[in-house]
Formats: structure tokens, C-alpha cells, sequence
């Protein structure tokens, strides 16, 4: 009687075991440095990727007690979701599987080249001592910019119906980025004339939207980014700041999020993954 005791109990135990697992969110984390973490602390050992241990999917999976594949990589574009970037990372494609149950993805700056555009657009003089980068951007009566956020459009369709073709149980949510700058930007504090931040923030902001409807096009769920870092962006006061400056005050990469923004940004993932349900303890 005692061995087939023991024995009902080692199965009580082993089904409780399984139980628990198959309801363990199997996550994946597909994206850019804004997902990545560069230079928040820790940096993953593979240095290639500047990913951190308390990026947003790190910060989600933990609220959500899921099982994380990360695979975001700082410097990516929707081309290397299917391809190898640097020529060595695999495809972040890769980590994704029949039995996936979450994804997320933030994609699509690189892909325009923001980060060079922001940098383009430094004015360490006022007005008009200098030159406007959205004029430049916008000569001619073309917004260069916006043109090239528009062209991105189907290819980031196309990776989100792949997303779907690989795991197509999952829930997918899709995140835009985030409020950057304030109306008319905070000259000098940092170095952007105001009308070129409204520019910067509109292009951003275009990306965001092209984000949220082609995941709308596809029954995934957007990710509003830019309602969370209202009133810390990069012209807060350092304290407040989720996203860091061209001089970064806290240690992050300069235009990318900081550890608090990564936290909020996690918060705001784990509640879309799960609405209504409280974080794992």
C-alpha cells in the first residue's frame, strides 16, 4: 500500500508539474535597440547585439512568469528578421516555433534610419546659424522621410504574416516607439532646433502609426509606447527621463530608452499580453 502511495503521489506531483508548464507563456522577442537595451546594465556576454538582461521582453517575462527567447538585436531591420545581420546573428525568425504562444516585436527605425537623421538634424547654434534638417529632409516638396516610412509598409505586413505562418497561435503584439520630444523640443538643452524636432517626433510618430495599422490589418495588438514616455522624454529632467538624450544622464545609449523606460515599457507589454490579469508574484 505505502508503493502505490508513494507512487500516486510521484504522479500527483509530475502532473502538477505539467500542468504548471503548459500554462508557462512560451515568449519570444523580436526587434531593434529600442527593444534591445544597449548599454543598460547587464549586457548580454554576446556584446554584438548591446541586448540587456533588464530590456522590456526580460522586464514582461517576468511579470508574466514566461519562458523568454530574446533575440532583439540593437542595429536591426525588418530585413534581418529573415536574414543574418552582421552577416553572423541568425534570423530572429528562427526562435520562433509552432508552440510560441507570444510575440513581440519593435522594428522599423533603422529601417528609415532615424538614428543617422537625429544626428543630421544637431544645430549647436540657434537659429539661423545653421541648417534645418527638415528642410533639407522635405526639398523639393517631397518628404524624403515620410516616403521612405511608407515604403516599409508592406515589408513590415510581410513579417508579421511570416510571424503568423511560423507560429500561428500566438499573440502577437506589436509596439511603436516613443514620444522622443516634446512640442518644439527644449533648445539648448538639447541641441535641435524646435521646428527640426517636431520633424524628427512627426517621422517617429508616422513609423508608430504605420506599426499599429498594419498589426491592426492582422489581428495583432499594438503597443502604444508613446502614451507611456509622455512627459519622459528627452526633455525631462534626468530623474524623470524613461528615454536618454543625445548626452545620456543615466547609463544607456544616447536616443534609446533607459532602465526606467525599459521597466515601463515591460509593464505596459505584460499588460497587453495579459489585460486585466494581475503579474505573475
Amino acid at each position: 500500500m505505502r508503493i502505490v502511495a508513494g507512487l500516486a503521489l510521484v504522479a500527483g506531483l509530475v502532473a502538477g508539474t505539467t500542468t504548471a508548464q503548459a500554462d508557462t507563456l512560451d515568449y519570444v522577442a523580436l526587434g531593434d535597440s529600442a527593444a534591445a537595451g544597449p548599454l543598460v546594465p547587464d549586457q548580454d556576454p554576446a556584446l554584438w547585439c548591446l541586448r540587456s538582461d533588464r530590456d522590456y521582453p526580460r522586464v514582461a517575462a517576468e511579470l508574466l512568469g514566461a519562458r523568454l527567447t530574446d533575440v532583439t538585436c540593437s542595429g536591426a531591420k525588418t530585413d534581418d528578421l529573415t536574414g543574418r545581420q552582421f552577416g553572423v546573428v541568425a534570423p530572429q525568425f528562427d526562435a520562433l516555433k509552432p508552440t510560441t504562444d507570444l510575440v513581440s516585436l519593435t522594428i522599423g527605425a533603422n529601417d528609415v534610419g532615424l538614428f543617422q537623421t537625429a544626428l543630421s538634424c544637431i544645430n549647436l547654434l540657434p537659429e539661423p546659424i545653421g541648417i534645418s534638417c527638415r528642410d533639407r529632409y522635405t526639398a523639393g516638396g517631397t518628404d524624403r522621410l515620410a516616403a521612405a516610412v511608407d515604403a516599409w509598409a508592406p515589408e513590415l505586413g510581410a513579417a508579421l504574416d511570416e510571424v503568423k505562418r511560423r507560429s500561428p497561435n500566438a499573440k502577437v503584439l506589436v509596439s511603436g516607439y516613443g514620444t522622443y520630444i516634446r512640442p518644439g523640443g527644449c533648445y539648448p538643452l538639447q541641441p535641435v532646433w524646435g521646428r527640426d524636432a517636431d520633424y524628427l517626433q512627426s517621422v517617429l510618430n508616422r513609423v508608430s502609426a504605420t506599426a499599429r495599422s498594419e498589426a491592426g490589418k492582422r489581428g495583432a495588438t499594438y503597443v502604444d509606447f508613446a502614451a507611456v514616455t509622455a512627459g519622459h522624454d528627452i526633455c525631462a529632467a534626468p530623474a524623470d527621463r524613461y528615454l536618454e538624450g543625445l548626452v545620456p544622464t543615466t547609463v544607456a545609449a544616447p536616443l534609446h530608452p533607459n532602465a526606467a523606460g525599459m521597466a515601463a515599457f515591460g509593464a505596459t507589454v505584460a499588460r497587453a499580453a495579459r489585460p486585466g490579469q494581475p503579474p505573475a508574484a
